[in-house]
């Protein structure tokens, strides 16, 4: 040591040696019940979605490598899913609620003995007692963790057990071919040359003629198909609207509720980017985020337009003048638990009648901007007949001008596979393996009254400037949020 050199103190010396050896004789399992405990107690104030908090987690924790990333998400979706059960296991323990809550969900991903390496003799004591109890002696609504009062309106439904279980299962991952880039066998051929896509046992969707599926949860973000515009996430299910929609090059369609703009991109590709597509939406948020997947895909003819409300003069504007109406309605998301499980436990029932009242409004309006001889889908992604077919029946009722088509034979038509009744859609993950999904088609009579006339002269001709700019300058640059998370 050099005599200008100050002597470390041997205190602080011995004490970073001894939390360096406490560290490496921890286990890992001791870290990850930590880690899962730690988001599980954000996420369960309800605040926010279980992404948004999982997500902001892991960007505040960026050392984290990505088995580490997918073992936390793993475990506390798994706590999620089963949260009913797991809440009735947890209160047989002691000490913290929430760590026991961790405990079970990485016992369930990674195996009790991984987990019994971190736990106390009590807690370990505990666990053993809790992986004993057989899940099948449980009252079904603890056994499938389904909160009472959606207990109570899928017993309503056929083969409700069967719908519960599938519902508390993991969704697959579902991608979606574009359709202007690639042909589906060309991107399979792709994908399976070599890793990293090739571990993931890439397959054809059995019903969507686009449709690829993994086995597990690829993070696809930096692959080369990817980012060249070859494919899109979307659930099989949501991929089967664009067949009822069955839009043509050339003409003017409107989705109404774009959102992310998974369903506008493969219309837009499906007109081979002729025509005009409007992508409506409530939330510039949302189609800020569509707009880099809009770039990446190569499409041309799609105007996103950020909306008031239904009623803005912009929807006004387009009275009578589109061939084709989509409206994937804001829905309680029901059918989509698989990958949402947190929605079960955030959504109240009292909100159901809030929700269906908007669903009507929205229709209403959208079927003003439906031409004579045109088509308007009504979709979406809940199982319950309130949002359904109850709504399907009221817009018939008040509206005359427009006749019921039989969707389920549209779709028969097309997929060889899929066993439907109609007149309506309803897809389950039960019965058919994609999110819970409703749709219903309607065609305006050509006989009907003569189109509404439009509040501004000639908008077929003018919107398109005058909108694009004034969203241009509604809208955020889009961030971190463009990532490919979404299933719609």
């Amino acid at each position: 040591m050099s005599k200008h050199q100050a002597p470390r103190p041997a205190g602080r010396a011995a004490g970073q040696r001894a939390g360096q050896s406490e560290r490496a004789r921890r286990p890992l399992s001791a870290y990850r019940i930590e880690q899962v405990q730690r988001v599980l107690g954000e996420v369960l104030q309800w605040a926010l979605p279980a992404d948004a908090v999982l997500s902001h987690w892991l960007r505040a924790n960026p050392a984290l490598g990505g088995r580490d990333r997918a073992e936390l998400a793993e475990g506390v979706y798994d706590v999620l899913r089963n949260l009913r059960r797991y809440r009735q296991m947890a209160e047989s323990g002691v000490g913290n609620a929430t760590r026991r809550l961790a405990i079970l969900g990485l016992a369930a991903t990674r195996g009790a003995a991984w987990v019994q390496e971190a736990l106390d003799p009590g807690e370990a004591a505990w666990l053993t007692r809790v992986e004993q109890i057989d899940p099948g002696t449980l009252p079904r609504g603890v056994r499938y963790s389904v909160p009472e009062w959606l207990e109570e309106r899928l017993d309503q439904l056929p083969e409700p057990e069967a719908l519960m279980a599938a519902l508390n299962r993991a969704a697959t991952m579902d991608v979606r071919v574009n359709p202007l880039k690639v042909e589906r066998e060309a991107l399979l051929a792709s994908l399976r040359e070599g890793p990293p896509a090739s571990r993931f046992d890439p397959q054809p969707t059995p019903y969507s003629p686009w449709g690829i599926r993994f086995s597990g949860h690829p993070s696809i973000n930096r692959w080369p198909q990817f980012q060249a515009g070859q494919f899109e996430v979307q659930d099989e299910g949501s991929q089967l609207l664009a067949l009822l929609v069955g839009p043509r090059r050339g003409e003017m369609i409107i989705d109404f509720c774009a959102g992310a703009g998974g369903k506008s991109l493969l219309l837009g590709a499906l007109m081979r980017s002729t025509g005009r597509l409007y992508a409506f939406d409530v939330s510039a948020a949302r189609l800020a985020r569509a707009k880099p997947r809009f770039a990446r895909s190569g499409l041309s003819n799609v105007v996103p337009v950020v909306i008031d409300s239904e009623n803005d003069v912009r929807v006004k504007r387009l009275a009578g003048k589109a061939q084709r109406v989509l409206v994937d309605a804001p829905c309680t998301g029901i059918g989509t638990l698989r990958r949402n499980p947190d929605l079960k436990w955030r959504q109240q029932p009292q909100a159901l009648g809030e929700m269906t009242d908007l669903q009507h409004r929205i229709l209403k309006s959208a079927a003003r901007c439906v031409a004579p001889g045109g088509r308007l889908v009504y979709a979406t992604c809940s199982l319950l007949p309130e949002e359904n077919a109850r709504q399907a029946e009221r817009f018939l009722a008040e509206h005359p001008d427009f006749e019921q088509l039989d969707a389920a034979a549209l779709l028969r038509n097309r997929c060889e596979n899929l066993v439907l009744e109609g007149p309506y859609v309803q897809l389950r993950p039960d019965q058919h393996g994609t999110d819970g999904f409703f749709a219903a088609v309607f065609e305006r009579r050509r006989a009907a009254r003569a189109a509404e006339k439009p509040e501004v002269a000639d908008p077929a001709e003018t919107i398109k400037a005058t909108e694009a700019a004034e969203v241009t300058e509604a809208m955020p640059a889009p961030g971190d949020g463009a990532a490919p998370t979404t299933q719609d």
